[in-house]
């Protein structure tokens, strides 16, 4: 079994996935036509009793616009600080139905979304940065542990897959810098094993897994029992900061005035408009497998719990969920026209039918599985493809946007940053560079959509060019400006 594995690897063609499907169409219409239209994790468990809207005038010591992972995090990390502080918390539709709860559910330690782009963005604070996410980290699993949050957290370690020749050096030259375990031939089939694998570099710290939104209800439920006070459907429109006073952050049905604001609206526009051309909304898609038999895995070699990635600037990522289904997402990252966050977007018929077609030729033995569910959702991405901190309104409302999907660990970050700089704290977080400088801002429409049209299909012919950039993004890397699916 091993040697016909084998053989099937030497004869993957030269570029391993591409946008023209290989697997029978009939196939592919089969396996996706039960999907329900929604994330798998919302769908998977019930969703809290709805905090009721805010309507009339308030005023509180602290006011966190967004009910997502990094206004979550926000809202405890103020309660645990200073219990005293009156917190309030709102958010436009429910806590959780955003980002926070259709992800695929990855856990990384690193703020910089990988050493190289840290390199390039943020050189002379490498150490400083692998520090603070380890601390971050750390500090993320215990504070799960201690409220006894049901998150289903795994660490169990990370598989990144060479699926072109050019990829594999860059395998073993991580490997070679203490960045995990190169693995080939027999050694990686024994963690996975498919046609288009040519290598694989196993990383055993700092990557977990979670179910976002089981994470996302209990980090609210701890929020409430701390005193926060949560109210949905409640969406901020406008905001005001007089010199003397309180911010007033404006409602449909009121006003809340408050000493200090914190903005974790992240990819929808921020209440700063200075702030908007920071990030774009970018939208990913993601498909679920019905649960799998323990033979059906032993077929692809996939007996562990890790999750696995591929190493194309066009990337699929993937992990199993507790019964053992397969969550597949990533590849295409597409920019709608006009900068908006629709539901209508949510759903992709021709990404989703590309998702398939890949997943089963990297698993050709798992021909005849169905997808249960798919689903998209906005990424706020910005140009140096990490999150961006700072203050304005002399100190009193602050920020933290452009995840660029690395959110559910960094989001616990960007709410100690805030937090931070409301309380008038010089700290080695605030004097980092992502909390004091803003990235590359993304021009407006109707410049947007070409440009990142261009740029999209850059990073394509770069995979298909053995990883070599064209004119167009060596100009964009000089300025600072990054892409990635």
């Amino acid at each position: 079994m091993v040697r016909g594995r084998a053989v099937r690897r030497e004869r993957t063609p030269p570029t391993a996935y591409g946008h023209r499907p290989r697997t029978d169409p009939r196939r592919i219409e089969e396996s996706l036509k039960d999907a329900a239209p929604v994330p798998f994790w919302l769908d998977d468990v019930p969703g809290p009793v709805p905090h009721p809207p805010l309507a009339g005038a308030h005023e509180t010591d602290l006011l966190i616009v967004g009910g997502g992972f990094c206004g979550l995090w926000t809202a405890i990390i103020a309660k645990e600080r200073d219990p005293q502080r009156e917190v309030v918390l709102i958010e436009a539709v429910r806590t959780g139905w955003a980002a926070s709860g259709r992800n695929g559910g990855f856990v990384e330690a690193s703020l910089t979304h990988g050493e190289e782009n840290g390199a390039l963005h943020f050189s002379r604070e490498r150490d400083v940065l692998a520090r603070l996410a380890t601390e971050n980290f750390t500090a993320l699993r215990d504070t799960i542990a201690r409220y006894g949050i049901d998150a289903e957290w795994e660490e169990t370690g990370m598989l990144t897959v060479a699926t072109e020749p050019h990829q594999v050096p860059g395998l073993r030259d991580a490997a070679r810098d203490g960045g995990g375990d190169y693995l080939e031939g027999e050694a990686l089939d024994a963690y996975a094993s498919s046609p288009v694998y040519r290598a694989g570099l196993l990383t055993r710290d700092e990557h977990a897994y979670v179910h976002p939104a089981k994470l996302a209800f209990g980090l609210a439920r701890v929020a409430e029992k701390l005193g926060v006070r949560i109210h949905e459907h409640t969406r901020a429109t406008g905001l005001r900061a007089p010199r003397s006073g309180r911010v007033e952050v404006t409602t449909p049905d009121g006003v809340i005035r408050a000493r200090r604001v914190a903005l974790a609206t992240n990819v929808f526009p921020s209440l700063l408009p200075a702030l908007r051309l920071f990030t774009v909304p970018v939208y990913d898609y993601v498909l679920m497998t019905e649960p799998l038999s323990a033979e059906q895995l032993a077929a692809i070699g996939w007996t562990g719990r890790h999750g696995i990635a591929d190493s194309s600037r066009e990337f699929h990522y993937y992990r199993k969920t507790a019964d053992d289904r397969i969550l597949w997402g990533g590849y295409d990252a597409v920019y709608h026209r006009g900068r908006r966050v629709r539901p209508s977007q949510d759903q992709r018929r021709e990404t989703f039918e590309r998702l398939a077609d890949h997943f089963f030729l990297t698993f050709p033995p798992l021909d005849g599985v169905r997808f249960t569910h798919a689903w998209g959702g906005a990424i706020d991405m910005s140009t140096q493809l990490v999150a961006f901190h700072g203050a304005a309104k002399n100190g009193r409302v602050a920020y933290s946007a452009g995840y660029t999907g690395l959110g559910l660990g960094a989001t616990r970050f960007g709410a100690e940053v805030m937090l931070d700089l409301l309380e008038g704290r010089d700290t080695e977080r605030t004097r980092l560079r992502m909390s004091r400088r803003l990235p590359v801002p993304i021009p407006p429409e109707p410049f947007a959509f070409p440009l990142i049209q261009l740029i999209r299909r850059a990073v394509a012919r770069s995979d298909r060019n053995g990883g070599k950039d064209g004119l167009l993004l060596r100009l964009a890397g000089l300025f600072g400006v990054g892409f990635d699916s």
